[in-house]
């Protein structure tokens, strides 16, 4: 399916993108390549690193942050074709359960999601609120940073574990010491707040809902612990001298809401058809299913058959009723499978340059952004409705199974090869031992980095990969990521991500000539 005239050395490659880079010297643009600083600092390909990613028995390998159920990490990953057109596709169900979601382009102006599902699976939920609304805009640090999160201690333990979800619409106040009051805010679908302030000594106070109650406080880490005194609400006074992002607090029920809504469907989608990238992210997740909803014949015979579905239009696709997405894993594991391939770390590398927002141009009729909120420290995910009359306006995009808005921690833009096979067919070039220019955005910053499918000699032996590495292009190591979800934007070596102005950044999908 491939031929060997696209399996050119990747030194070639990069020659023929430096000499691009020197060509257009003067501009701002930033191409697949990092800027001509970094690239007299790095070498000509990306090296695999020596160090091997330090995963707990109970940690995701693919966010680095624990699991509830470890038993879920001893089954294989969950691969699924979601659909992203129509229109009516939208919004989803399950995105926000997936560690990692993959953006591939599948010609006419349409991108398409292979979700990975692993550790975790997808259920439906009516997120519990409190009294006021929920804040539905991303918080922009302009000082040191008060706030974290308000949770909801399902298993009663008084601790903010990793898995445990935000309650929205919680009022939250900000108080001098003194006892004068001076902001006042609400926590965002995922239970996130903050508040910008000077360096003093200042007092927050949460309300909670009559039907819930605070846990108790200061027990355990100070990262994970409730910090509002139960009977009150109020934290004791807290001394800001830098940001604070550990003041939280978690809830529990006391009574059951009443409510109207009904529970989301539990199903998965919607499913579309698969594509031949499809095989090589398969490959990076050994015993994995590949769940997708037909293919053309010569996508076909590359592809694995895990579990097909109808090729349903309506609705956008089939969806896929999340029952079976547990017995499909258990069905498919054989061997024991290791994902770990990537470093985690919550604090953020040194240098990159500020990003808080990243505007997605794939289509007139198919934009997208990434927004940081520096309350989650995560990026929001915004969408279009592919309408003319509004080309170019986003709106918040929620996940079907719970309302809560798409937050994603990593945001990468990875740059590869796409070779037309047909005007509607592509063949995307993440297969073993490639390797190219990527960006990662975190905590609000950009930053050059490699990809790498390069084998290495343990792969090789055991003929079982690992997922893509990403590699700090300075120390030759794995650069981290931050613990979390990560997005996965697969682009054309010629596209362009330009800054707009500061701290915002514009990509621009270059479509593979020849491609419909």
């Amino acid at each position: 399916m491939r031929p060997n005239k696209y399996r050119l050395a990747l030194t070639i490659v990069f020659i023929t993108l430096i000499v691009l880079l020197l060509t257009s010297c003067g501009t701002n643009q930033i191409n697949s390549t990092p800027t001509e600083q970094s690239i007299t600092q790095t070498p000509t390909t990306a090296p695999t690193p020596t160090s091997t990613p330090l995963v707990g028995a109970d940690v995701n390998p693919l966010t680095g942050l624990p699991v509830e159920d470890v038993n879920l990490l001893d089954l294989p990953a969950l691969l699924i074709s979601i659909s992203h057109f129509p229109v009516e596709a939208r919004p989803q169900a399950g995105l926000s359960f997936a560690p990692w979601v993959f953006e591939i382009y599948i010609t006419e102006g349409t991108t398409r999601f292979l979700t990975v599902y692993h550790g975790v699976f997808p259920e439906p939920e009516i997120p519990l609120t409190g009294d006021c609304l929920i804040r539905g805009e991303p918080f922009v640090q302009t000082s040191n940073i008060i706030g974290s999160r308000v949770w909801l201690d399902d298993n009663a333990n008084n601790i903010q574990d990793a898995w445990e979800r935000g309650v929205g619409g919680v009022c939250v106040y900000l108080y001098q010491e003194n006892g004068t009051l001076l902001q006042q805010t609400s926590t965002d679908s995922n239970g996130y707040y903050a508040f910008n302030v000077e360096p003093g000594r200042y007092v927050l106070d949460f309300q909670n809902p009559s039907w819930m109650q605070f846990v108790q406080k200061n027990i355990g880490d100070e990262d994970q612990d409730s910090d509002a005194d139960p009977a009150s609400g109020q934290t004791e006074a807290l001394d800001v001298t830098s940001s604070l992002h550990n003041v939280d607090a978690g809830l529990v029920l006391t009574t059951q809401p009443s409510t109207t809504s009904e529970l989301p469907a539990a199903k998965v989608g919607p499913v579309r058809s698969g594509r031949l990238v499809y095989a090589d992210i398969a490959a990076f997740f050994p015993e994995s299913c590949l769940i997708y909803a037909f293919a053309s014949p010569e996508v076909l015979e590359e592809l694995p058959q895990c579990f097909f579905v109808y090729h349903d239009l309506e609705g956008g696709g089939y969806m896929l009723e999340t029952d079976k997405l547990k017995r499909l894993a258990e069905e498919s594991k054989l061997y024991d499978m290791d994902y770990a391939s990537n470093a985690f770390d919550e604090n953020p590398p040194a240098g990159g340059e500020t990003a808080s927002r990243l505007a997605v141009y794939i289509a007139y009729l198919n934009q997208s952004a990434w927004v940081y909120d520096a309350a989650s420290q995560s990026y929001w995910h915004y969408v279009d409705k592919a309408d003319y009359d509004n080309a170019g306006v986003v709106y918040p995009d929620i996940d079907r199974l719970t309302s809560r808005q798409l937050q994603f921690e990593n945001v990468v833009v990875l740059f590869t090869e796409h070779d037309v096979v047909s005007p509607t067919n592509l063949d995307i070039h993440l297969e073993e031992d490639k390797e190219g220019y990527a960006l990662l955005f975190r905590d609000g910053r950009m930053y050059d980095m490699f990809w790498s499918t390069n084998l290495t000699d343990e792969e090789r032996e055991s003929g079982r990969h690992k997922p893509v590495r990403f590699i700090d292009p300075d120390t030759k190591q794995l650069m981290p990521l931050k613990p979390g979800r990560t997005w996965i934007i697969v682009v054309t070596p010629e596209t362009t991500v330009v800054p707009q102005s500061q701290g915002e950044w514009y990509l621009e999908f270059y479509q593979p000539a020849g491609s419909k």
